[in-house]
């Protein structure tokens, strides 16, 4: 029975123990390392110093026009290695508040690194007088709290004697007149080129002729077809002629816009007047004219 009863306490204080323990986790880094590179220096040169864990660095950290800022981590959840949804360089100045977020290259294994240039920066950094602040933040899914901690402080510096980018802002001025610079339009074939397809047409008459002498056209009933129904048949060979002439206008000067209106109307007077001239050939053919 009193063996029962401790194994009952120890229950108990197991259970209350186990929420406290859970809610301790929290995520960190790890193995942070932060350098400085200058462009064309040799191998070994430069700034390097180790960030204490979950911690900030003591010295400042010094950012010239021609070097490369590495920051180099291992996000930790607990104790353990672990690849964190999100983890960022947050930098801030603290006179005005201004701050930006670089996210970090994270691996599997919770490596993550990230390099910056002063090319990188707000233009609003790069004439800053006091250091930048540079903070880790780390963070993903679950019960473990985010991390958001101080690293170390950032100094941008810069050459005197090279003038500092400004941000030029207009709101509500004059802007710069825009010039639109329009396709050019489009040019008609050369006169050879029209004059070659211009003599194989006239070429294909003589053929069609030919081909209706074969097929034995009639031509006595020319007269019969204009007199049964002289305006269907006239106004169809005149609509013919008309869109032949408006293509020969759209070739000499018009455009695409002034020919489709009038194309447009060719056509309908050529599609209800052919109708009315088919339906007399169809009469004649009835009767047994051929």
């Amino acid at each position: 029975m009193q063996l029962w009863h401790s194994l009952l306490q120890l229950s108990v204080l197991a259970s209350t123990a186990l929420p406290t323990a859970v809610a301790a986790s929290a995520w960190g880094f790890t193995d942070a390392t932060v350098s400085v590179h200058t462009k064309g220096a040799g191998v070994g040169a430069g700034f390097k110093e180790a960030i204490p864990d979950n911690k900030a660095l003591s010295k400042p950290v010094s950012l010239g026009s021609a070097d490369t800022l590495k920051v180099t981590l291992t996000a930790q959840e607990g104790r353990t290695a672990k690849r964190a949804h999100q983890v960022f360089l947050f930098l801030q100045d603290p006179e005005t508040g201004l701050d930006i977020s670089y996210p970090f290259s994270v691996k599997d294994n919770g490596k993550s690194r990230i390099e910056l240039t002063q090319k990188d920066l707000p233009v609003q950094f790069l004439s800053v007088s006091e250091p930048l602040d540079a903070r880790v933040l780390i963070g993903s899914f679950g019960e473990a709290d985010a991390y958001n901690g101080a690293a170390f402080k950032l100094t941008v510096a810069r050459n005197p004697d090279e003038p500092v980018p400004t941000v030029e802002s207009s709101r509500y001025g004059k802007l710069p007149e825009i010039h639109h610079i329009f396709k050019a339009d489009a040019q008609s074939p050369p006169l050879v080129i029209t004059l070659v397809f211009l003599a194989l047409v006239l070429a294909a008459l003589p053929v069609l002729g030919g081909v209706w002498l074969v097929l034995g056209v009639n031509l006595n009933h020319l007269p019969t077809a204009f007199k049964s129904a002289p305006l269907p048949h006239a106004v169809f060979l005149g609509s013919l002629f008309a869109i032949q002439g408006i293509f020969f206008l759209y070739y000499t000067s018009w455009n695409l816009f002034q020919i489709l209106p009038a194309v447009a109307v060719a056509g309908t007077v050529a599609f209800v007047s052919g109708s009315r001239a088919l339906g007399e050939v169809q009469g004649r053919r009835l009767a047994g004219l051929r």
